[in-house]
């Protein structure tokens, strides 16, 4: 599964790829990392980071209880989350790239 949705990256995922990949921040970052039955878009190990990118689909109520019970399991692993939207990363990138920096310190 993690292979598949690394093959079909979402063009947000791209571009934040783009600037994490190969250590760019200062620390190595994966994609699409297992956590129990979860898979997180961006994990940086030594950082305890985890970045997810939300598209409109995120919105429905449907949703949002799963990404709010996705999110309380990852911060009970001791995991810090970064939740942006799909028009941050298009519009806003340099902002994104300063919250994750912020967040690595």
């Amino acid at each position: 599964m993690r292979k598949k949705l690394r093959n079909n990256s979402t063009p947000q995922e791209i571009v934040l790829w783009s600037r994490l990949k190969r250590k760019q921040l200062g620390y190595k970052f994966r994609r699409q990392h297992s956590f129990g039955k979860y898979i997180v878009d961006f994990y940086c190990k030594e950082k305890g980071l985890v970045i997810e990118i939300d598209g409109c689909q995120h919105k429905k109520d449907l949703h949002q209880n799963y990404d709010t019970e996705r999110t309380e399991y990852l911060q009970r692993k001791g995991l810090k989350v970064l939740r942006f939207w799909n028009n941050e990363i298009n519009n806003n990138l340099d902002g994104v790239i300063f919250k994750i920096l912020e967040s690595l310190k």
